[in-house]
């Protein structure tokens, strides 16, 4: 991984508090519903920004929103440099974050293969101790 730039980062953690308010109020393409920005990368030299984003719904969902994304990204970056005070807005590209759907197969995988090992295990000892009486101690 780059070595991190801490103003590159603090530029891109503000790109990714003020954009979801901008495309929740200025944004009037239906295309670009309910989403996420989950992600913000400024390059070192603040040129370029990559913007990772997810929504709910299916593929054709997703590449409807990046397409009115894509179409907008000229405005928002207009409306951003009324915001932020910086002399060059980075150029906004945005690109649909799977990790989100990665994240849940592999949670739905984990949990299968928990079932399946509960199904398949012989009792365990603590079941077996749990259905004896226990014998008083004498002393």
């Amino acid at each position: 991984m780059p070595k991190d730039f801490p103003r590159a980062r603090r530029v891109a953690d503000q790109i990714q508090r003020e954009l979801p308010e901008l495309i929740r109020q200025e944004v009037k393409d239906p295309r670009v519903g309910m989403l996420t920005i989950t992600e913000v990368e400024v390059n070192r030299d603040m040129e370029f920004a990559k913007v990772f984003f997810t929504t709910l719904g299916g593929q054709p969902e997703h590449d409807a929103c990046l397409q009115g994304l894509q179409r907008a990204s000229g405005f928002l970056r207009s409306q951003l440099s009324h915001r932020m005070q910086l002399r060059v807005v980075p150029k906004l590209t945005f690109v649909y974050d799977r990790s989100v759907e990665y994240g849940m197969q592999l949670s739905h995988l984990i949990e299968a293969a928990v079932a399946e090992d509960a199904k398949n295990a012989p009792p365990s000892l603590e079941e077996d101790d749990a259905s004896v009486d226990p014998k008083p101690i004498s002393e």
